[in-house]
């Protein structure tokens, strides 16, 4: 099956690809400033799980640590709590794609996507081998 050719979420905001063997969010740059790191880059080995998430904010766990987040608007950040470790580029309403991992740098990626059919397509595409 063929990697959807679309960006994730809108131009100039993150976008999820597959890159050799890794899952990738690519962040803007005011997207780096904000979430104060650098590109998402996790082994597609690791995925557990992947779904689409009408509501993204329900699926954030544990507090900003570090960057940045204005409730119902905004969370684009590494999320924290005891024993987690999550990441975050969620915006307003828009659907996202939930990634589950097991044995990378974070527990779970959320990632706003342009619109839920596109989420479908591509957490089809992770979840095949």
């Amino acid at each position: 099956m063929p990697w959807p050719r679309a960006t994730v979420g809108w131009p100039g905001v993150a976008e999820i690809t597959v890159d050799g063997a890794d899952v990738v969010v690519r962040l803007s740059a005011l997207e780096k400033l904000g979430a104060l790191r650098g590109d998402v880059r996790v082994p597609r080995s690791a995925v557990r799980e992947c779904r689409v998430a009408e509501n993204p904010w329900s699926e954030l766990r544990g507090i900003r640590a570090p960057g940045t987040g204005w409730p119902g608007l905004i969370s684009l950040c590494t999320r924290r709590g005891e024993g987690i470790r999550d990441f975050a580029a969620v915006y307003r309403n828009r659907p996202a794609l939930v990634v589950e991992l097991d044995g990378a740098e974070f527990n779970r990626l959320v990632v706003s996507v342009k619109d839920e059919a596109f989420a479908e397509e591509v957490a089809a595409h992770l979840a095949s081998p």
